[in-house]
């Protein structure tokens, strides 16, 4: 069980990086993200 989450919160740790990246600079401010904090919004993402 603990393997399956783990792989799971590393899936969606991993999308969140993926798609945040893909946006642009102007996209992440509108959003209030700064992009060295793109790491950050995915690690809390997890925490949810």
């Amino acid at each position: 069980m603990n393997v399956a989450r783990s792989f799971n919160n590393w899936r969606k740790f991993r999308q969140t990086v993926n798609e945040l990246g893909r946006m642009s600079s102007r996209e992440l401010q509108d959003l209030g993200i700064d992009r060295a904090d793109i790491r950050s919004v995915a690690r809390a993402s997890i925490a949810r």
